[in-house]
């Protein structure tokens, strides 16, 4: 029976999805988390606890795991927190992989400008911003608006919009506090970049041996213009026009092939400017949240099957996605607080077209909004036969959610 090691950070939303796809194709789970898990507790021959912030040593561990205990055919990360480890190891273990280096690149949003900048892709113009640095100045060379942003985290936490050279520079010292508050260095630089005003788009894709198949193209029919670049409806597929949506995809490709991405999934950004097309981000892993739901292949197959398939060498026999449109909505959070209810539930998965509804924080919890905050109040899921069917399922879904949250 092959055997996947996953790398389930214990805040991911993602752990159930993964282990029932590996359940479905009959393939053993290592469960390797920085804590022990509660799906661990039964397989304590096949559970690790990895040090997560130490790629190095994480990539050590798994690699003694699988020596000593428990020989694994794939190293996957569900999330951005474990994919380096997952390419030093998978590498070490001579597993398919990414090069450690492009992994770290993406993780890095310096180290990816970097990389974009010397392969000549087109993205939005940089500066970056260092302790003592004038960033009113530096929004004035990239060209104001401008956005700000940290070079980690993710999930569009800490990305702002300024409109001036002051609120830059305000804009780069609430980023620093927010690193500070994530626990990272609040003295390192800081992105400065133009802002690229026009629609942007998501493409989710699979690499084999350095050639892209795309799985999906998403729309994001809410604009994302700031002061904060909260998501909300993803609908795939794209309405773009086709030439559009084939620029869209070579712009990808050329992005994961400067960056030395080669193998496994990726999730990437795109803007569409009055210029053309500018790539905001490749992550070297699949959609985050829950929003891997709103995607199915073949006869139902999830997209964390076809992950598995594809990192256990299976073969995925010319999958594509179902014909049906479908869409997901990350429900924001509207302010900072505790959260007290959610009406309208009912009423909500009730609409036409919705297939799920899932709020991942409970009443009684603390909520951040962002630029802060790092999580979203829930996930809305749709089918319709056309992209505007699902589009509009979801916000009359969403209008009939009473989201209630008092000071804290």
């Amino acid at each position: 029976m092959p055997r996947v090691l996953l790398i389930l950070p214990t805040g991911t939303y993602r752990a159930t999805d993964f282990v029932r796809a590996a359940s479905a194709l009959g393939v053993e789970v290592v469960v390797a988390s920085e804590h022990r898990q509660a799906m661990a507790v039964s397989m304590e021959d096949r559970a690790l606890v990895l040090p997560l912030d130490h790629p190095d040593a994480a990539a050590a561990a798994i690699v003694a795991f699988a020596a000593d205990r428990s020989p694994v055919d794939a190293v996957v990360a569900v999330d951005e927190q474990g994919v380096l480890a997952a390419a030093l190891a998978a590498g070490r273990l001579g597993l398919a992989h990414n090069p450690a280096t492009a992994v770290a690149a993406t993780r890095d949003k310096l180290g990816s400008r970097t990389a974009l900048a010397a392969a000549g892709v087109d993205q939005p113009a940089f500066r970056v911003a260092r302790p003592g640095d004038d960033v009113a100045a530096l929004a004035t060379e990239v060209g104001l608006p401008c956005v700000v942003k940290p070079v980690s985290l993710s999930g569009s936490r800490g990305v702002m919009r300024a409109d001036d050279p002051a609120a830059a520079a305000e804009a780069a010292s609430r980023v620093r506090a927010i690193l500070a508050d994530a626990g990272q260095d609040p003295t390192g630089p800081v992105l400065v970049e133009s802002f690229v005003a026009g629609p942007e788009v998501a493409v989710e894709g699979l690499l084999t041996r350095g050639r892209l198949e795309v799985l999906a193209v998403f729309d994001k029919p809410d604009p994302l213009d700031g002061p904060y670049f909260e998501e909300t409806i993803y609908v795939t597929p794209s309405r773009l026009p086709a030439p559009t949506r084939e620029a869209v995809v070579g712009l990808v490709a050329a992005g994961a092939t400067a960056l030395g991405l080669v193998e496994g999934p990726v999730h990437a950004e795109v803007r569409i400017g009055a210029d053309g097309v500018r790539l905001v981000e490749v992550a070297a892993r699949s959609i985050g949240g829950l929003c891997s739901r709103a995607l199915r292949f073949g006869a139902g197959i999830s997209l964390e099957e076809v992950i598995l398939r594809h990192a256990l060498g299976l073969g995925l026999d010319g999958l594509r996605r179902e014909d049906q449109a479908a869409g997901v909505m990350m429900l924001p959070i509207p302010r900072s607080g505790c959260l007290v209810e959610v009406g309208g539930v009912e009423s909500a998965r009730a609409v036409p077209g919705i297939e799920g509804l899932e709020l991942t924080i409970a009443r009684g919890r603390p909520v951040r909004a962002l630029p802060e905050g790092d999580r979203y109040l829930g996930f809305l899921f749709a089918r319709a036969p056309t992209p505007e069917a699902v589009e509009d399922a979801l916000r009359r879904a969403h209008a009939h959610l009473e989201v209630v949250i008092e000071a804290s």
